[in-house]
């Protein structure tokens, strides 16, 4: 079977897989659903940024709420909701493309903190801003209208998240496949190599960074209509860090293990929320579980999954199908005359042992 072929199953395997829950899930949990969608196509970017063009960014929650707004601020100043969704990722690219330029100079820890102090900048601003609705939030943002079908159900947001997933994955996938793509292969190896060899560092970095930054604006579109109210507080610093536990946690530069990391946090902190709500429990419980799981999940993912879940799994698959291989050949080449399972030959029958030697 061909590299190409597997990577098509795979993405038939996700396309089946995500519709089929769209359809079948109960409305209880596909709100849940909905948010897990949603944080993949968010994790996807993060993957990208980090996994090849090896930037640290802890501020992708501010292009998701830049999308959010854009969304929600059109749609309610009476322009057609179908181009409010369409504008959110282009507002996400063009925020990261501008402050991307001075930013990505930046190195490090230093890139991270520039990154989570353009998260606090941007919150502060939209708790300011009379178009956004200040710290009370946007509210009464109309439902998305793709023609005359209007989307009210949460189920049909959950297609509209899936549509959304499967765009920045063949995206994705087509980008690492390029040109391009070889590029940033050579970047996540060596900065110094790759610009040796003619890459321009600077501006692949620039446009993978804004690459990513729509597909959080988009994620952000889909949930301002979603939800139908924004405010400042649904946009809290923990969520840029959750994207990047979620891109560790199940392996930095790789499709699937965006989406292995953010299906694996977004239930976890889902159950221990259930668990921290329940009665008896502090009011502290549910914020403190959360800060507790991301902490123990990249401390984990550090020190004992370097690769993620994505590379374990991909360790274990190949050596489970080198094993069976081992086995197959064995059954099927026969065993010399005289030699054991082992490899280890004995004498046959009325041979002389030919450690006494032959006669002279």
């Amino acid at each position: 079977m061909t590299r190409v072929t597997r990577d098509r199953m795979a993405l038939g395997a996700l396309v089946a897989t995500s519709l089929a829950l769209a359809a079948l899930l109960e409305d209880s949990a596909l709100s849940l659903y909905v948010l897990l969608l949603l944080s993949a196509i968010v994790t996807v970017g993060v993957s990208l940024v980090m996994g090849h063009a090896g930037q640290v960014t802890l501020g992708q929650g501010a292009f998701y709420a830049c999308g959010a707004y854009t969304a929600g601020v059109t749609a309610t100043l009476g322009w057609p909701p179908l181009l409010g969704l369409a504008l959110a990722p282009l507002a996400g690219a063009a925020l990261a493309a501008l402050i991307g330029v001075p930013l990505l100079l930046l190195r490090g820890h230093h890139l991270a903190f520039a990154t989570l102090a353009t998260h606090l900048i941007v919150l502060g601003l939209i708790g300011e801003m009379t178009i956004t609705g200040g710290d009370v939030g946007l509210q009464d943002i109309p439902r998305l209208s793709i023609g005359a079908i209007e989307l009210t159900s949460i189920r049909s947001y959950a297609y509209l998240s899936c549509l959304g997933l499967f765009s920045v994955v063949i995206i994705t996938r087509n980008l690492l496949r390029s040109r391009p793509g070889r590029a940033l292969r050579a970047l996540s190896s060596s900065e110094v190599a790759a610009a040796s060899c003619g890459v321009p560092v600077g501006r692949y970095k620039l446009a993978v960074f804004a690459l990513s930054a729509g597909f959080a604006g988009l994620a952000g579109g889909i949930y301002a209509f979603h939800m139908g109210y924004l405010a400042p507080g649904s946009f809290p610093v923990l969520l840029s860090i959750e994207y990047v536990v979620m891109a560790a946690v199940g392996g930095l530069g790789t499709v699937r293990g965006a989406l292995i990391g953010s299906a694996t946090v977004v239930i976890l902190v889902d159950s221990l929320s259930r668990i921290a709500t329940m009665s008896g429990m502090p009011s502290t419980a549910p914020v403190i579980l959360s800060y507790a799981v991301y902490a123990l999940l990249l401390i984990v993912a550090v020190l004992f999954l370097p690769g993620g879940i994505a590379a374990l799994l991909t360790s274990l698959t190949a050596r489970t199908a080198s094993r069976r291989a081992t086995a197959r050949a064995q059954q099927r080449v026969p065993l010399p005359a005289g030699t054991s399972a082992m490899g280890v030959a004995h004498d046959a029958p009325g041979t002389p042992n030919s450690r006494q030697g032959s006669p002279s």
